[in-house]
């Protein structure tokens, strides 16, 4: 399978706050440009130096009103000398790119305004609630988009979040020593600043503030384990649930199975442990007993766990046996559903799996279920016109057309496969219970794979998908 985290975009410049309390900031320029920076950066505790041949009366006043060293004189190396950044913002591209050569030789880093092309970091559009800030950059690209969202963010975040942040910084010491580290931690800052604290400062009471602190210390106590059985969707990152990505953020363990993306287990706090037990067909780094153990082990420790399975757990995700594991322990546990891969297979051939007239029932099962000499009771459901999603069916696909067309299913009978459902990786086919023999001999289908038959099927869109007949044909033809 094909990792969407292995598609993402890479940041040409990656995103830092670089300390510049009492540290020297040299902006060079004499007009707007200039203070446009200098009143970014008088955001900051940084000694500002202005250096202006001749600077416009705007700047001037600015300078004077905000404790800004102005210096009326040219370009010189010399005032390089106590810099820990340097802004060219002189309009002229002769004199930036002057600036920007001295400043690079001096090792100091250069921004050249409005030309991206000079700049070894740019400036972001800034929501400061300090000791909160939260930036946002386009490489340079899109200043207006930049502000655009700036504005929103600026919308979200509450004026009073800055005195929050400083109240939760003088109680850092006092959680560490109170709290053990992990989740008891984590769901006291998280009810800190989701609660009646928060609340408070916002209504600008700060004794109230406190006793709410106060409230959360007495309250905290030893961490509970606890496990949550999560599905993960077919594949795509933006198909898992809220409440799983809330979990993931959460955990302390994550325990993944080898079919869960590196998108979506990268979407768990970074300090997060990660276990990977496998569970992929005819590759089993664990036994279901070890991780049964596990769970059970890491949930008497006191984490908090998030068992991640592909799909749906409760759907041939053997979560009935971890389930039963967790309540003999006595472990605290959850259920949280997912997509299944039938469903966004569907979705993906924009299939109808029940149609009013046509199918009104629905199976889901696996192609084992097919590889005895008995036919399963839910054949006759097929036959009688339902539809029929099989997991893990590829290759056995020739006894799950054969026994079906024995049972007096149609040859007819339209299908549907696709291999990575909801992923930009998915291949699609569609033909009859006849051509379905075509796919046990496609090795080169590696993801997993959905098969989905049933009259319902022909109301699908088949412009993305090819005949399942085409490479046994293109080979005769050969």
């Amino acid at each position: 399978m094909v990792s969407n985290s292995a598609k993402t975009a890479k940041l040409n410049a990656f995103p830092v706050f670089m300390r510049v309390e009492d540290r020297t900031v040299v902006i060079v320029g004499e007009g707007e440009e200039a203070l446009a920076k200098a009143r970014l950066l008088g955001q900051s505790a940084a000694r500002l130096q202005i250096v202006a041949d001749g600077p416009e009366s705007d700047l001037v006043r600015w300078a004077a009103d905000n404790d800004a060293e102005l210096v009326d004189a040219g370009w010189n190396f010399a005032f390089l000398e106590k810099a820990v950044l340097v802004f060219a913002a002189t309009g002229d591209e002769a004199r930036d790119m002057q600036v920007v050569a001295d400043a690079r030789q001096a090792g100091i880093p250069v921004n050249a305004v409005d030309r991206p092309e000079l700049c070894d970091f740019f400036t972001p559009a800034l929501v400061n609630r300090a000791p909160v800030a939260v930036a946002i950059g386009t490489e340079g690209a899109g200043p207006v988009l930049a502000q655009m969202i700036r504005a929103r963010i600026d919308r979200m975040l509450p004026p009073s979040l800055g005195r929050l942040a400083t109240l939760a910084a003088g109680l850092r010491e006092r959680v560490e020593t109170a709290l053990p580290k992990g989740f008891a931690r984590r769901s006291f800052w998280r009810d800190f600043f989701g609660g009646e604290p928060a609340r408070a400062i916002e209504a600008g009471d700060e004794a109230r503030a406190g006793d709410a602190v106060d409230a959360l210390f007495a309250r905290a106590g030893a961490p509970k384990g606890h496990v949550a059985l999560v599905g993960a969707g077919p594949g795509s990152e933006d198909l898992i649930t809220l409440r799983a990505h809330r979990l993931l953020m959460e955990a302390d363990v994550i325990a993944y199975d080898a079919l869960v993306p590196d998108a979506i287990v990268s979407l768990g706090r970074r300090d997060a442990e990660r276990i990977a037990v496998g569970k992929r067909k005819g590759c089993h780094s664990k036994t279901q007993n070890e991780i049964n153990a596990l769970l059970v082990e890491l949930g008497r420790a006191g984490k908090r766990v998030v068992r991640l399975k592909s799909g749906d757990p409760l759907i041939f995700g053997r979560a009935g046996e971890e389930m039963a594991a967790l309540r003999a322990a006595g472990i605290a546990h959850e259920i949280v559903p997912g997509v299944t891969s039938a469903l966004a297979a569907a979705a993906d051939f924009e299939l109808p799996l029940t149609l009013r007239g046509v199918s009104s029932s629905l199976v889901f099962t696996t192609g084992h279920d097919l590889k005895g000499k008995s036919l399963p009771d839910w054949a006759k459901l097929a036959i009688s016109g339902a539809t029929v999603a099989i997991y893990m069916g590829r290759t056995n696909a020739s006894e799950v057309s054969r026994h079906l067309a024995e049972a007096g299913l149609s040859p007819d009978t339209a299908v549907a496969v696709v291999e990575n459902a909801s992923l930009p990786s998915r291949r699609m086919f569609h033909g009859t219970l006849a051509d379905l023999p075509a796919l046990q001999h496609r090795s080169d289908l590696a993801g997993p794979v959905m098969t989905i038959i049933g009259d319902a099927v022909a109301g699908a869109n088949f412009d993305k998908s090819q005949p399942l007949r085409a490479r046994i044909e293109a080979a005769a033809a050969a």
